[in-house]
Formats: structure tokens, C-alpha cells, sequence
């Protein structure tokens, strides 16, 4: 076959999990900052392409042609090689097989999400800096504070929910990556099912920190002054508390319960589980 079976596929995710519970510290950290910076290139990226779409060629291709151009950030992250929270998830596979332990996990998914933040943010000021919201008369940066918004607003459950959704999907494109023999093999398994999380509006952490803190950024900007008059109320959540509280925190836990539990637990259960005892140890 041209590509591995789901059982290879779980042996690869659970060796890749040992592999990034012990890598030193500053290189845990470092890939973790490349894979913020490249998830927060995909999402200005989606930010761009989408602004004016909805209008000319309705809501449902502009959706589908933000998520499409999404996903070049997980593209970098697997192919370039980089530390993403989300998908490190999958790492209670290795977690369940014994590969690693609870504490070498929380202190990757710890590190790694901090990372993620970081990198998110330096985008995000690069982005700023660079004036490119500017574009169309400002027209990205008032499509840039409507999603962070919009984001803020969204209700606990709502989020949680939705986070689920995203990170099931996402590691999903990772679990295709992994069965892919080669490049284009890999980027194929993940541009759809990242395409399908974010034209279907779901939540994604680490997207999100870029998202949220360029909204926030722009709030502030006199040249925004229009934009987040026109938001009314719904401005008023658009802060650091706001993005913590109201967003990161649900979103999180979804992402955990949508990739840890629905695709590593799950396919733990099913293909790991099943393999005879020695190859389930190291």
C-alpha cells in the first residue's frame, strides 16, 4: 500500500508522543514559538482572503476558501516540523502504552501552549507593525476585530463545544499526515479536514491567539475607531480578560477533549490496545 495502516499509524503517534515528552527544554520551546508564528500565519492569511469575499461570492465559499488557506499553518508545523498543543494532544496515546508518563505530557502540553501563545503574539505585533490591516481601507483590520469579537462573545458551552469539534478534526490531519508515505501524500491529509474545522466555525486555541490579540490590538488603534463603534456592546468583551476567561479557557478544554479523548483515547482503544503487549511498551 502507499501509505500505513491505522495500527502503524498509532505505533508512530505513540513513539512521536515519547520523542516530545523528552526533548530539552529550549528546543520543546522553540518549536513551540514556530508552530504559534505558523498557525497565526495561516490565520492572517485566512484573515486577508476572506474580507470582501462573502459579499462577491457568498458566505459558504468564503468559509470554505478561508479554511483552504488555513491550512497552510498545519501544513508547516507537520512538514516544517514544529511543537503545536493541539495536535500534541494525540499524546495520550503514547500516555495509555506506556511510553511516557502523565508528568513528561503535562509538561510538554504546559510548555508547548505557553510557546504557542508566545509565537502567537510576535505575529500578531509583526502584523500590526507592518500595516497590512490597513488594506482596503482598513478593510482587513475591521474583518480582523469582527472574528476577534465574535469570538469573545460566543457562550461558554458554545465554545467548548466548538472546540471539540476543531480538535478532532485537527488531529485527524494529523493522523493522516502520519499515515502519508510522502509530502504531498501528508499535505493532502491535512488540508482537508483542517479546511472542513474552520469553514464549519469551529474553535481552535492556538488560531485564537492570534485572532483574538489582534482584535484587541486593533481595538486600540484611532483608525479602528468606526469598526468598534459599529460592534456596539459586543466590544466591550474584547479585552485580555475577555480573550483568557470568555475564550481560551473553554476552547482549550474542548481542543483537550476533542483530540486527547475522541481521537487518542479512541484509537487507543481500538488499534493500540489490540497489538500484542511488547510492542505497547518501550
Amino acid at each position: 500500500m502507499g501509505f500505513n495502516t491505522p495500527v502503524q499509524v498509532a505505533e508512530a503517534v505513540a513513539n512521536a508522543g515519547k520523542t516530545k515528552a523528552n526533548l530539552p527544554f529550549l528546543q520543546m520551546l522553540i518549536l513551540g514559538l514556530f508552530a504559534g508564528c505558523y498557525i497565526a500565519f495561516g490565520a492572517e492569511l485566512a484573515t486577508m482572503i476572506i474580507t470582501g469575499t462573502a459579499d462577491k461570492l457568498g458566505l459558504g465559499m468564503a468559509k470554505f476558501m478561508g479554511g483552504a488557506v488555513f491550512s497552510v499553518g498545519l501544513m508547516l508545523v507537520v512538514i516544517g516540523g514544529a511543537e503545536l498543543f493541539t495536535g500534541n494532544n494525540l499524546m495520550t496515546i503514547g500516555l495509555s502504552c506506556g511510553r511516557l508518563n502523565a508528568g513528561g505530557l503535562i509538561y510538554n502540553w504546559v510548555i508547548v501552549w505557553i510557546a504557542n501563545l508566545l509565537g502567537s503574539l510576535l505575529l500578531v505585533y509583526i502584523m500590526y507593525k507592518s500595516g497590512l490591516w490597513h488594506t482596503g481601507g482598513e478593510a482587513v483590520g475591521t474583518t480582523a476585530i469582527n472574528i476577534a469579537a465574535g469570538k469573545v462573545n460566543l457562550s461558554w458551552s458554545a465554545a467548548f463545544y466548538r472546540g471539540i469539534g476543531c480538535n478532532w478534526l485537527v488531529c485527524l490531519a494529523v493522523w493522516l499526515a502520519f499515515a502519508a508515505q510522502d509530502v504531498v501524500g501528508k499535505i493532502f491529509g491535512i488540508f482537508f479536514p483542517i479546511m472542513a474545522f474552520v469553514a464549519s466555525g469551529f474553535e481552535h486555541c492556538v488560531a485564537n491567539m492570534y485572532f483574538i490579540p489582534m482584535g484587541i490590538v486593533l481595538k486600540g488603534d484611532a483608525a479602528m475607531a468606526n469598526a468598534v463603534a459599529a460592534l456596539g456592546d459586543k466590544a466591550d468583551l474584547l479585552t485580555w480578560g475577555g480573550f483568557f476567561i470568555n475564550n481560551m479557557v473553554p476552547v482549550t478544554i474542548g481542543n483537550i477533549v476533542g483530540g486527547a479523548v475522541f481521537v487518542g483515547l479512541a484509537y487507543f482503544m481500538v488499534y493500540v490496545k489490540q497489538l500484542p503487549k511488547p510492542e505497547c511498551k518501550e
